[in-house]
């Protein structure tokens, strides 16, 4: 009788059936080990030790410690205490495990909170709406001798609206810049925030009322955080970046001198980075379109005059910004397509 022979079917290996369905070898192996690995042990409670106090033991324990002779004292003190009666209780450690037990453990010391500070959300559309002032130091003629620069500088336009220089930080001296600002640029009761940092001065009473009395709202930046108010902080840098600007001043009239020559080139004749190279002049007081279409015409001119120099056509030239934040909302930033400044970017800016 002819047995019939059945042949084994073929055997396939891991790696040309993991290439056929496009999965990696390690998953399959990672899997293969997961169904082989017993299975976790159940976690069993530690059986106390011989040597651990009785229920009733750490009960006189925590009343000794409990004790007015003993309340005030530290656990060393009471252990050495002890000692000297002739009574011996636990170990130190021991007595800290027992109070920690039951909630007795914590910082005598009175500990330092930090109130959660906003972070501020400042949007401006138009000059006038948001104003950043700040104060940077001037070295004077000696070592440790210095002159106060007050700056107040509107963030959509970058035009600073108010300077002065002083010999000391004053509330009274600030107090007096920013009236002489508001009135000069005539803001009206309920147009106008004015931001500023946390210093003495920023955050003074006086200055304050004034701004209380004028219908302007005051904000302030978080401790520590150069990041809110980076407008002020990047022209600082311009002014101390430019090729003039002296190691030391030999007299305030001698800083004066040099601020008075310095502002109005920055106002009128410096072509800003963040203002699509506009002058702070301009966009303050609305002349950018009339500027940008004038030199719209000019390229024209330039394109119609040597077309074979404008491979790409007639260059575009940038807009300057329509809104300016200070902190903006993220998703705000991503989806509007709004100007936004953070210290970072703006100390490349002058």
């Amino acid at each position: 009788m002819i047995q019939s022979i059945q042949q084994a079917p073929p055997t396939v290996t891991t790696a040309p059936l993991c290439r056929a369905l496009g999965m990696a070898r390690a998953t399959v192996y990672r899997r293969r080990q997961a169904r082989c690995r017993p299975a976790p042990a159940l976690a069993v409670a530690p059986r106390p030790s011989h040597r651990a106090l009785a229920p009733q033991e750490r009960a006189v324990v925590l009343q000794t410690l409990d004790n007015p002779e003993f309340a005030d004292k530290a656990p060393r003190q009471v252990y050495a205490a002890l000692l000297d009666q002739g009574r011996y209780l636990c170990s130190t450690r021991t007595m800290y495990r027992i109070l920690e037990a039951n909630g007795q453990t914590r910082e005598r010391r009175d500990q330092l909170r930090h109130p959660a500070y906003a972070k501020p959300e400042l949007l401006a559309t138009g000059p006038n709406q948001v104003w950043s002032w700040d104060i940077t130091k001037l070295l004077g003629p000696a070592k440790w001798t210095y002159f106060y620069l007050y700056v107040i500088l509107d963030i959509f336009s970058r035009l600073v609206v108010g300077w002065m220089v002083a010999t000391r930080e004053s509330s009274a001296l600030a107090t007096r810049l920013i009236a002489q600002s508001v009135a000069k640029q005539g803001v009206a009761p309920g147009q106008l925030t004015v931001h500023a940092d946390r210093g003495s001065s920023m955050k003074s009473k006086p200055v304050a009322l004034l701004l209380a009395d004028l219908g302007v709202t005051k904000t302030h930046s978080r401790p520590h955080t150069s990041d809110d108010n980076p407008f002020s902080e990047s022209h600082f840098k311009t002014l101390k970046y430019r090729p003039g600007f002296p190691d030391r001043f030999g007299s305030i009239q001698d800083a004066r001198a040099f601020c008075q020559t310095f502002f109005p080139w920055y106002n009128t004749q410096h072509y800003h980075s963040g203002l699509a190279l506009l002058t702070p002049e301009t966009v303050h007081y609305g002349q950018a379109r009339a500027i940008l279409q004038a030199r719209r015409e000019v390229l024209l001119a330039a394109r119609q005059a040597h077309p074979e120099r404008f491979v790409l056509g007639q260059p575009a030239l940038a807009e300057p910004p329509t809104a300016v934040w200070i902190n903006p909302h993220a998703a705000k930033t991503q989806t509007e397509g709004l100007h936004t400044n953070s210290g970072r970017d703006l100390s490349q800016k002058g």
